[in-house]
C-alpha cells in the first residue's frame, strides 16, 4: 500500500515529462505536420513536379534509401550513411584545421592592433568569396579532389572563426587589463586567466557559425567534383538521373546533420563554459 502511494504520489515519469515540457514540444509537431501538409497538397497542383513527401514512402528507389542507408556495393553506389559520413570526414578535417587557424591567429591579430589594421582589409574581402569561387582555383593548386574539397571547406569556415575570435579578445575589459598589469601576471597566466575566458562566447559563436558553413561547403564542393562519395555529389548524380524523390531525401539529410552539428558545437559550449 506504501509503494503504491508513493508511485500515485510522484506519479507516472512519462507524464510528468510530457506535462513539463508539452508547450515545447507541440509547437514544433505543428509546425512541421503543417508544413507537411502543406507541401503534399501543393505537390498536387496542375504543372507541379516537385513531388510530396508521401512519395518517399510510396517511390521504390527512394523507399529502399530510406530503409536501407547502411548497403555499399562498391564505388559510388552506396546509401546515404556512408555518403553523409564520407562528407562529413571531409568537414571534419576543414573544420578542425580552421578552427585551429583562426583561433590562433584570432588571438594574436586581436592583441596586437597594428596586425589588427594591416590584415583586417585583407581578411574582410577573402571571406566575401563564396565557396565555389574557391572550387576551380583548389582543383587547379593541389590537382586532386580530396584535399581540394577539404582546403574549401577551410577557406570557408575560418573567417567567421578568426573574426569572432579577434573580435572577442579586443572586447576585453579595460578594467581587467588594468588587473593585468597591478598584479603583474605572466603572459600565461594572463592568457588562461583572462583573455581566453572572456573571449570564449564570442570564439564559440564563430565556431557554430563556422560549422554551418563548413557543412555548406563541402555540399557545393561536391557538386561540382564528380566522382566522389557524398552527399552532394549524390544530390547532382540523382538531378542528372531525374530523380527528385532522392534529391528531396537528401535534403532531408543534409538539414538533420546541419541541425545537429549545430547543437553539438552548442552542447560543447556547455561543457566548457556553463555559465556563458
Amino acid at each position: 500500500m506504501a509503494n503504491s502511494a508513493r508511485i500515485n504520489k510522484n506519479g507516472n515519469p512519462i507524464s510528468q515529462f510530457w506535462q513539463k515540457n508539452k508547450d515545447d514540444i507541440i509547437p514544433p509537431i505543428v509546425g512541421v505536420v503543417g508544413f507537411l501538409l502543406l507541401w503534399e497538397l501543393f505537390s498536387y497542383l496542375p504543372g507541379m513536379r516537385l513531388p510530396g513527401p508521401s512519395n518517399l514512402i510510396t517511390d521504390e528507389r527512394t523507399r529502399t534509401l530510406l530503409l536501407y542507408p547502411f548497403y555499399d556495393r562498391g564505388g559510388l553506389d552506396k546509401g546515404l550513411f556512408w555518403q553523409t559520413m564520407a562528407s562529413l570526414g571531409r568537414v571534419a578535417q576543414g573544420y578542425s584545421l580552421a578552427a585551429i587557424v583562426g583561433i590562433s591567429v584570432g588571438i594574436l591579430v586581436g592583441t596586437r592592433p597594428f596586425l589588427n589594421k594591416a590584415l583586417d582589409p585583407i581578411f574582410q574581402f577573402l571571406r566575401m568569396v563564396a565557396p565555389l569561387a574557391w572550387v576551380p582555383i583548389a582543383l587547379v593548386a593541389l590537382q586532386q579532389n580530396q584535399p581540394a574539397a577539404i582546403f574549401v571547406i577551410f577557406i570557408t569556415a575560418v573567417w567567421p572563426i578568426l573574426l569572432n575570435t579577434t573580435e572577442g579578445v579586443k572586447q576585453i575589459p579595460q578594467d581587467y587589463i588594468n588587473v593585468q598589469k597591478v598584479l603583474k601576471l605572466s603572459p600565461q597566466k594572463f592568457f588562461f586567466k583572462i583573455l581566453i575566458p572572456s573571449a570564449l562566447p564570442y570564439i564559440f559563436t564563430g565556431l557554430r557559425i563556422g560549422i554551418g558553413l563548413a557543412w555548406l561547403a563541402i555540399i557545393a564542393a561536391e557538386i561540382v567534383m564528380s566522382g566522389i562519395v557524398g552527399i552532394g555529389f549524390f544530390i547532382w548524380d540523382a538531378y542528372q538521373q531525374n530523380y527528385v524523390s532522392e534529391i528531396i531525401l537528401a535534403v532531408i539529410y543534409i538539414g538533420a546533420v546541419g541541425l545537429i552539428l549545430d547543437r553539438l558545437i552548442a552542447y560543447i559550449q556547455t561543457l566548457i563554459a556553463p555559465g556563458q
